[in-house]
């Protein structure tokens, strides 16, 4: 009974096996829609951070301001010395905060999203990015001059990289998780799904690719979704509409637009300047940030109006209530704030402060000219919005995200078509007088980013090293025995072995071959370690780089591999790019583009 039993099934299973693996296909969940799915969860968290972050800043302000609402009205009501108090005591607490929270943690890898994607793999490290929120909160809650949505973004980036990495993901979707994590933390800050996602695209990963957007996008949505089942949905900035029809009415906004770009690139220089001279200060951190908040506080003293990321001063701006002294003394009192606070080493996100010295900048623009009998039928309000974007677009250097979020954050799009003008024209004025953004400059500080694109043709030449390589070959330390070294090889296919020193960084390779000479070897064989037989390291990719300017080095390559580094002066092995995996790539290109019609 049994063995006819066992006969059937067998029978069954050979008529049927082929369908049961057609159908098992069908049910698989593709590539595609898992990034959907995790982008989905990304959302979720990003909405929830935002909520943890106001309540968090809620509890701050209360505790240090004894009062709640926004910080420049509580500053308002303070007397001079308590203006000067709180944010130097706010900055000395923040800075403890970092000093003693990141020495607890101890040395973890690098926090900038922008440095784990363009030069890493993808990897953040939860503990150091919980101790920025903390520093972050502290900072926001006491009156710095920076915006929650720094430490929103960072947060959600952060957890995101975590879930990967305990799920063992590759690096490429881990890159994608920290972008999903960057859309969903502005999507949820501002309410703006569309600029989370185009800032992730365009800021973070660098790529507009339909796979990742689709991601993006699904994230940005969920995140803005979850944020406004919690807080509603309203326009952060209301300025009354106003009707474009005639071109003459431009001129004044490119004008506008290149005063913009100007305020722009001297903003950067200034933040440059100010953390290298606090740099240059042999102190902690904790009395850099309070010397930070110190001048905020003094500042404050006549214009409690910088205080905070200035939403409560723009709303102000942008319904023409500050006199052109006052506005132009709050403009430039502004700007030493965020320089300051922003130089000191302060946690936090520059879009708001940034936003807010647009439109002050902006009014100050409207208000001259309204003074001098020009542009009467332009509100100051116009010039303002406009001012907003064109500063935010000098700044970050993307015009595009810069007219998504204002529109975003107004929604009005009567000022659209001056909103593009003033921040192209603001976009190539910074150009000319600062080559880095706001985030690239960092990067190339560090020697990360290039700034450069490729004009060749093909779809291989759009994708970097970033993009498709692997999880490093697990390499061994430069004092490990010939055995280790002997049992890799037994183990694994690979003909080349990686060596690094106690800081991940790679200082040479070993061949298969080159250990023939000392497999003869006698009771000796225990005193050779790695670095008798290593060769100095090859010629490395780096994860920013394209494909196409490291075809070369996949041609000339004796390894399967090559390693991939996080920059060429650092050499921290991050990653391996397959040498067949690239020639593979640029032959499909080559085919593709000799298909007759092409």
């Amino acid at each position: 009974m049994n063995s006819q039993l066992v006969k059937r099934a067998r029978d069954f299973v050979r008529r049927h096996w082929r369908g049961a693996l057609q159908l098992r296909e069908k049910f698989i969940l593709r590539e595609e829609a898992l990034h959907l799915v995790i982008a989905g969860v990304v959302g979720v968290l990003g909405g929830l951070v935002n909520l943890v972050f106001f309540y968090g800043i809620e509890h701050v302000k209360l505790f240090f301001l004894r009062s709640p609402g926004d910080p420049v009205e509580v500053a308002e009501m303070l007397a001079g010395w308590e203006r000067v108090l709180i944010p130097t005591v706010g900055g000395l607490v923040a800075g403890l905060v970092l000093h003693w929270g990141l020495r607890l943690v101890g040395k973890q890898g690098p926090t900038n999203m922008l440095e784990v994607v363009v030069a890493g793999d993808g990897r953040l490290p939860l503990r150091s990015g919980l101790i920025n929120a903390a520093s972050s909160l502290v900072s926001i809650g006491t009156g710095a001059s920076i915006g929650r949505e720094g430490g929103i973004t960072q947060v959600t980036a952060t957890l995101a990289s975590k879930l990967g990495q305990l799920a063992h993901w590759p690096p490429y979707r881990l890159r994608l998780l920290v972008g999903c994590g960057a859309a969903s933390g502005i999507a949820a800050a501002y309410n703006a799904p569309i600029a989370g996602a185009v800032f992730a695209s365009l800021i973070v990963l660098g790529n507009v690719s339909m796979n990742l957007f689709a991601p993006l996008v699904f994230s940005s949505v969920i995140a803005a979704m979850v944020s406004r089942s919690f807080f509603g949905i309203k326009p952060w900035y209301v300025v009354p509409p106003f009707e474009f029809t005639s071109v003459f009415q431009l001129p004044w906004f490119v004008l506008l637009g290149l005063c913009c770009g100007v305020l722009g690139a001297v903003f950067l220089k200034m933040i440059r300047q100010v953390k290298a001279r606090f740099e240059q200060v042999a102190v902690p951190i904790y009395v850099k940030m309070a010397l930070g908040g110190l001048v905020v506080g003094l500042i404050a003293i006549e214009f409690p109006g910088v205080w905070g990321n200035g939403y409560v001063m723009t709303n102000r701006i942008l319904h023409s209530e500050l006199p052109l002294l006052v506005l132009g003394g709050l403009f430039l009192a502004k700007l030493l704030a965020t320089v300051f606070t922003v130089g000191s080493g302060t946690v936090g996100g520059v879009f708001t402060p940034t936003l807010f010295l647009g439109a002050s900048l902006g009014g100050l623009f409207g208000v001259t000219l309204h003074n001098l009998g020009i542009a009467d039928e332009f509100m100051t309000s116009s010039f303002a919005l406009v001012g907003m974007g064109s500063v935010l677009a000098a700044t970050t250097r993307s015009p595009f995200l810069a007219m998504i979020m204002v529109f975003e954050i107004s929604l009005d799009y009567s000022l659209m078509p001056p909103l593009m003008l003033g921040c192209v024209m603001a976009i190539v004025m910074a150009g000319r007088l600062e080559k880095d953004s706001i985030y690239t400059e960092p990067l190339r500080a560090k020697g990360v980013a290039d700034g450069e694109d490729t004009t060749r043709f093909g779809a291989a030449t759009a994708q970097r090293v970033g993009d498709v390589m692997l999880a490093p070959i697990p390499p061994v330390r430069e004092n490990a025995p010939l055995r280790e070294i002997a049992d890799f090889f037994l183990r694994n296919s690979n003909n080349f072995l990686p060596v690094v020193d106690a800081d991940n960084r790679l200082v040479g390779i070993i061949a298969l071959h080159d250990l023939k000479e000392h497999l003869g070897a006698g009771a000796e064989l225990g005193a050779v370690i790695a670095y008798d037989v290593m060769r100095p390291p090859p010629r490395c990719a780096t994860p920013n780089q394209r494909l196409v300017d490291v075809f070369h080095l996949a041609l000339a390559s004796e390894q399967q591999n090559i390693p991939v580094v996080n920059t060429l002066t650092e050499q921290r092995l991050v990653g391996r790019l397959s040498r067949a995996q690239v020639l593979g790539l640029f032959a499909e290109t080559i085919a593709a583009g000799s298909k007759p019609g092409l």
